[in-house]
């Protein structure tokens, strides 16, 4: 088992998270696990390639086919390969998530988004917290690139601060959407973006308030990213349980000890009802917003 240093995090740091609601720390996974990662990765994504419809593991692009195989998404890699759920425990970046939200810590969500080359699919702007409002909001996401990551092949985008402001209507028609309308856009996209690039093995963290989203990918070359969410162990979904035990529950604690007594404080609810039209993750959520920010991908 590899023991790591302990990762520093600055009073400044944290005070630029809390003022902003993101930070990034570069090649903050070491390169042995950033390899092995990728492998891993490569030998998923290979075992969808006869795959003709979304499942509960793989998302699929929209131009999908078996002769040419592409996806858009691994939906909750930590529940079905091994490997993830190791990573989702990784200490170097446990070590930052404790310093932002506390030492009690369980893993909310995380799928493993890829834009691949000339056709990746953009992902319009949305806040996280209406997908699963909870008791507080001490939820971020770790986002672990996989490649290198800059302008031209679709970096993650961030409103700094827009974690303090109300919550932006996600509904479309009536329905939610997972989206917020351009027209609804009350801040200067010629300024206001913030693109979190850096090398491969750098990660990002944003919290669950944050404006977010990321363009296609129109370049030659993939971008890969991990996104494994985390919860403070005291924040308790608004929507319950679901079908899961409170002993599967407590199994997704990664750091310190569970929590019984939930913690209520004054941030705004949001119920992502009545539910999308189309089912399976945010591109099919999404595809019932008419009025679109980024450009779409059009099967030929």
């Amino acid at each position: 088992m590899t023991t790591y240093a302990k990762t520093v995090v600055t009073p400044d740091q944290i005070n630029f998270y809390n003022e902003n609601g993101y930070i990034l720390f570069e090649k903050l996974i070491d390169e042995e696990t950033l390899d092995a990662l990728r492998v891993e990765t490569d030998r998923v994504v290979a075992e969808a390639a006869e795959l003709t419809e979304h499942n509960a593991q793989y998302d699929l692009e929209d131009s999908h086919s078996v002769s040419d195989p592409r996806v858009r998404r691994l939906k909750s890699p930590s529940s079905n390969w091994p490997f993830f759920w190791d990573l989702v425990k990784y200490q170097p970046v446990l070590d930052v998530v404790e310093a932002l939200i506390g030492t009690d810590i369980r893993l909310q969500n995380d799928k493993l988004n890829m834009k691949s080359a000339q056709f990746g699919a953009a992902v319009e702007w949305h806040q996280d917290w209406p997908f699963y409002p909870h008791t507080n909001d001490d939820l971020l996401s770790a986002g672990i690139l996989l490649d290198d990551c800059y302008e031209e092949n679709g970096p993650l985008l961030v409103i700094p601060g827009s974690h303090k402001r109300p919550i932006y209507d996600h509904h479309a028609d009536g329905f939610f959407s997972g989206a917020v309308d351009p027209d609804n856009f009350d801040w200067d996209m010629n300024t206001d973006p913030v693109a979190l690039e850096g090398p491969a093995g750098s990660v990002s963290f944003h919290h669950v308030r944050i404006m977010h989203g990321s363009a296609l990918n129109t370049s030659d070359r993939m971008r890969r990213l991990l996104l494994n969410g985390y919860a403070a162990a005291d924040a308790w979904p608004i929507m319950g349980l679901g079908k899961m035990s409170l002993d599967d529950y407590n199994a997704k604690i990664c750091h310190g000890n569970p929590v019984l007594q939930p913690r209520q404080t004054g941030v705004p609810p949001y119920l992502p009802l009545p539910a999308a039209p189309l089912q399976g993750s945010i591109y099919e959520n999404q595809k019932a917003l008419k009025n679109r920010f980024f450009d779409t991908y059009k099967k030929s």
